[in-house]
């Protein structure tokens, strides 16, 4: 007979030995001391780390009645997307009531977040997202791409939807595992898998102040983490068009630039400095560059001509000024275009995209590197509002589309 938990905690790892204890260590704190009467049991869901991972977390301290438990996939078998599988598993097999998820290498995890997180769940919310400060260089893929399109598309304000802090009911987890998983899902496309099959589920958001946020942060960078991001977002929004296509565009008043879903706030109210965090700006440029020489036909393939020539122009002169409402029209076109396209066409198509995301990261740091932690946030959704007001060009594209659009 398989064991029954009231409340589960799952940290997946790779390779994280240096944090994991202290993390697991608050983690369990905080099940006892605000689920003081719950079966609680903490899960470390591995990737067979060969660093001691496993050994770190079944060796940090915790209350007595606290169970523990290590789970990893096979050997040779990554991804954080696989991990969150087997989480999802075994939260449904054990019947949990309350399921939270913290990440591996946090150095700003209290106990309290435990509270901030679960008490949501057992307020009848079912899927809570993190608010916390970040700093306007960390998190560049959720700033330019995820939390603008879901802002503008979906029309829901989750700020964080790939924060990796979440908690969420049995009844959102069996829909998860129902949906279909593909290869960059059982990668770093599960963060936005979860948080777009939430919103477009119909399921109770709300998001949950947790502070600030101080991790392993790291500023733009592609390869595997941003094709599996992107991927995942793109496809995910594809699958569930027919609900922001059919959506009639709003009427020219006050509420057009604002979402049409709020979400509930619990947690600190309180916006805390960031974690420090500086970049190279010149090694940026560096790599924006090469990755603008590798993949250029491409963006000359799959950009209008006009478009096109201001980017050439803008990588001629050196100087990375892609102003906001350039921006959203590459995204949504890239969007359009990679509809129903082969697969081969898709990897070209986030290719494409690649050196532009890092020159639009570039441009906002050049723009914000002086403001304050609030004046940046501000910025940042402003750009998700403009992502709002050009929907018209992204549904003015598939028009050409009679299977979509009939008169």
């Amino acid at each position: 007979m398989k064991d029954r938990f009231d409340v589960v905690v799952g940290i997946p790892s790779y390779n994280e030995s240096q944090t994991i204890g202290y993390v697991t260590k608050m983690v369990g704190e905080g099940l006892a001391r605000y689920f003081p009467d719950a079966r609680s049991v903490i899960i470390n869901c591995d990737n067979n780390s060969m660093d001691g991972t496993k050994d770190a977390f079944l060796s940090a301290e915790v209350p007595e009645k606290i169970r523990k438990k290590y789970i990893s996939t096979p050997e040779g078998i990554k991804g954080k997307g696989n991990n969150f599988y087997n989480l999802f598993q075994f939260c449904r097999d054990a019947e949990a009531k309350v399921t939270i998820v913290v990440d591996a290498d946090l150095r700003s995890i209290t106990p309290e977040w435990i509270k901030y997180l679960g008490h949501p769940i057992k307020a009848g919310e079912d899927f809570v997202a993190p608010f916390y400060s970040r700093h306007q260089f960390d998190a560049t893929i959720t700033n330019h791409l995820c939390y603008p399109l879901i802002f503008s598309l979906a029309r829901f304000d989750v700020r964080q939807p790939i924060g990796g802090d979440f908690a969420f009911s049995p009844r959102l987890c069996s829909y998860w595992l129902d949906q279909e998983w593909t290869d960059m899902t059982r990668q770093y496309g599960i963060d936005i898998f979860m948080s777009l099959n939430a919103v477009f589920g119909g399921f109770n958001i709300c998001e949950s102040g947790l502070g600030n946020k101080i991790h392993n942060a790291s500023s733009p960078k592609l390869g595997k983490m941003f094709e599996e991001v992107v991927y995942t977002l793109f496809s995910t929004l594809l699958r569930y068009r027919h609900m922001w296509l059919e959506t009639p565009l709003l009427e020219d008043s006050p509420d057009i630039y604002r979402p049409e879903h709020t979400t509930n706030r619990y947690g600190l109210e309180k916006v805390m400095e960031p974690q420090a965090l500086s970049i190279d700006i010149i090694g940026l440029k560096k790599q924006c560059r090469d990755e603008y020489e590798t993949y250029k036909h491409l963006i000359k393939q799959y950009l209008n001509p006009y478009t096109y020539n201001r980017i050439r122009y803008m990588f001629m002169i050196d100087n990375y000024d892609l102003d906001t409402m350039i921006w959203t029209q590459i995204v949504y076109r890239l969007l359009f275009l990679f509809d129903g396209a082969e697969e081969e066409t898709k990897q070209e198509i986030i290719d494409a995209l690649k050196p532009l995301y890092f020159a639009r990261s570039i441009t906002f740091d050049y723009k914000t590197f002086r403001y304050s932690v609030n004046f940046a946030g501000k910025e940042i959704k402003n750009q998700s509002r403009a992502f709002l007001s050009q929907k018209p060009y992204l549904m003015g594209l598939y028009l050409t589309k009679s299977h979509i659009f009939r008169p």
